[in-house]
């Protein structure tokens, strides 16, 4: 495997010219005290790196821990605040969570031939798979990587786990003979109320077959080490890498092969695009709104390396009001390069005791080190720090570069694809 691919880090002395640039050209448009104000502070080279293991101290850890995930699950009541009775009576429960797998028998005019399987998996015949059962086709199949969850609307990454489970096709193959299918349509525990079904769907291909390097649609059963626990949609959900969170449907309980050839998806319906990949973009943590002149101003972020991985993050500072630029006016500041965090140099600082990098798909299995950095739909730190700004007040914006050389919010600005938008912080200094 080819070693990983990041953006070169800047010296200080890079930094320097670069900003010194930045002066000489906001001089010439007037704006010099902004010029003479900014300065990078690159880290030494004993520095430690942003990266750090579950549960540390650092401001965006390369595992969320479970229960800091950022929750919009929905349900009334969320499935998740069931308890008792309630639960098992929802199959809920690592003992009587049951799967259920079967052909779609709607009459559909658009399609000739109805979709069919050699073996249905249903409750009625007590034939749904169980608990057990998926773990022990895990034994042979299971998956591990690390992906950042994201919803569509929202902009803000909701976390980053490392997720274990049993790729999709294995699970269908279990059925036998699919006849006659070209999507997957799945769907969770929805309170037995037709009206708060939220569902998905994959097509047969995206299913079935995963290019070399690439990561497939699974059935997951645990994250970051542990079972997945009902926050955050166990014991067992569909997790699409790929793709936003509405594709990863918590509290699943029923798959339907369809040779309906239209997407199902809840989120469609609300003119969002279903087949949208999850996109590269930068974010930027809260800033204070006043600041002590003479002091130092971080900033930093996360990052998601999208469907076009990430070259580099960049940053823009003005003394202006960003808030109503619209994208059109992106170009019109200067963009200087950040810090990328690195990839860890000892992973078992960061992945689950037991669990080994050379596992994890997206690693290369001789060496254990990642085999592209950032690894795709994967989410790391980057930063900067600003010294020596004069008084008054600044708008700060950061944006995301791919591999292809789109800035942000390009390729892909329309907003129902998932939200990108530029995000802006203003300060001022005292």
């Amino acid at each position: 495997m080819k070693p990983y691919h990041h953006a070169g880090l800047i010296t200080r002395r890079d930094f320097v010219c670069t900003t010194s640039a930045l002066a000489a050209s906001t001089l010439a448009s007037g704006l010099s005290s902004v010029a003479q104000a900014v300065e990078i502070s690159a880290p030494s080279s004993g520095e430690a790196t942003l990266s750090g293991p579950a549960g540390s101290n650092q401001l965006h850890p390369l595992l969320t821990p479970a229960d800091k995930f950022r929750d919009v699950s929905r349900g009334k009541p969320k499935p998740y605040t069931l308890t008792g009775d309630a639960l098992v009576q929802a199959r809920l429960t690592p003992e009587t969570w049951r799967l259920e797998i079967t052909a779609d028998a709607t009459p559909n005019p658009a399609s000739k031939d109805q979709a069919g399987l050699s073996k249905s998996l249903t409750l009625v015949d007590g034939t749904a798979l169980d608990l057990p059962a998926l773990l022990e086709l895990g034994k042979k199949h299971e998956v591990k990587f690390l992906k950042a969850m994201q919803c569509l609307n929202i902009p803000t990454p909701l976390g980053q786990g490392l997720w274990e489970g049993v790729p999709l096709r294995e699970v269908l193959r279990l059925c036998g003979t699919m006849r006659n299918v070209r999507r997957i349509y799945y769907w969770g525990f929805h309170n037995n109320d037709p009206k708060q079904l939220f569902q998905s769907s994959v097509s047969y291909t995206q299913a079935m077959e995963t290019p070399p390097g690439d990561l497939p649609a699974f059935l997951a059963y645990r994250l970051n080490g542990e079972p997945i626990p009902l926050i955050r949609g166990g014991p067992v959900r569909m997790v699409i890498p790929w793709a936003h969170g509405f594709k990863s449907i918590k509290w699943l309980q029923r798959i339907v092969v369809t040779n309906d050839y239209k997407a199902n998806d809840t989120y469609a319906e609300q003119n969002n695009d279903p087949e949208s990949h999850l996109k590269t973009a930068a974010y930027l943590d809260d800033l204070p709104s006043k600041i002590p002149a003479g002091q130092g101003v971080p900033i930093n972020g996360p990052v998601i390396s999208g469907l076009s991985g990430l070259k580099r993050v960049e940053y823009s500072l003005s003394r202006e009001n960003l808030k109503s630029c619209s994208p059109a006016e992106d170009d019109a500041g200067q963009w200087i390069e950040c810090r990328l965090e690195e990839p860890p140099s000892d992973w078992s600082t960061v992945f689950p005791a037991g669990v080994s990098s050379r596992q994890v798909l997206g690693f290369d299995p001789q060496t254990g080190q990642p085999s592209t950095w950032p690894l795709r739909y994967s989410m790391i730190s980057w930063s900067a720090a600003l010294s020596g700004l004069a008084p008054g007040k600044y708008s700060v914006r950061a944006r995301a570069v791919d591999l292809s050389g789109f800035a942000q919010p390009e390729p892909r600005p329309n907003q129902k694809a998932g939200m990108n938008a530029l995000e802006v912080r203003e300060f001022e200094v005292m």
